[in-house]
């Protein structure tokens, strides 16, 4: 029986930590099942230096990260998504693109450790922070046992997920 590869896309506006993260950790926890991609509606064109230097003392993937636009992944040809997050309540407001394939969508809210003041220490941990509830509900996402979820059951898992 062929396994299936679940891919999902993390959306936030800058497409600069929050999602970033979010793509690194499922990349790593979802052991091949599941594939993370992110993007972003207005992306910062650079992904935040803090981000990467939490994930690389982490020993989680930190290479190859860019901060691109939300419609690579709506054209012709671009891997067709099973479930799209919104990890920031801005993306989570915008008119999203039409996704091929129609993925099964939720909110999963996340405080942006980019506009955190502060000295270096209070930047490190608001990062840190951010990580910890996203390899939370990451955890739980890849322990879903999906194939035996209809959609609205589904749809309804990961709507959870997003609120714990």
């Amino acid at each position: 029986m062929e396994k299936k590869t679940y891919n999902v896309l993390f959306l936030c506006t800058g497409n600069s930590a929050r999602s970033i993260l979010a793509e690194s950790i499922l990349n790593h926890f979802g052991k091949g099942r599941f594939r993370g991609y992110s993007a972003g509606s207005h992306p910062k064109g650079e992904v935040h230096p803090l981000a990467i230097d939490l994930l690389k003392s982490l020993d989680m993937p930190s290479e190859g990260f860019r901060s691109k636009s939300w419609d690579e992944f709506a054209r012709p040809g671009a891997p067709e998504m099973d479930f799209v997050f919104t990890v920031c309540d801005n993306a989570a407001g915008e008119v999203c693109p039409i996704w091929p394939g129609k993925p099964v969508t939720a909110h999963w809210g996340v405080p942006d450790p980019v506009f955190v003041e502060g000295n270096l220490m209070t930047r490190k941990s608001a990062f840190q922070s951010s990580y910890r509830l996203l390899e939370r509900r990451i955890g739980l996402l890849v322990n879903l046992r999906i194939p035996e979820l209809d959609r609205l059951a589904l749809k309804k898992k990961v709507g959870e997920i997003g609120k714990t």
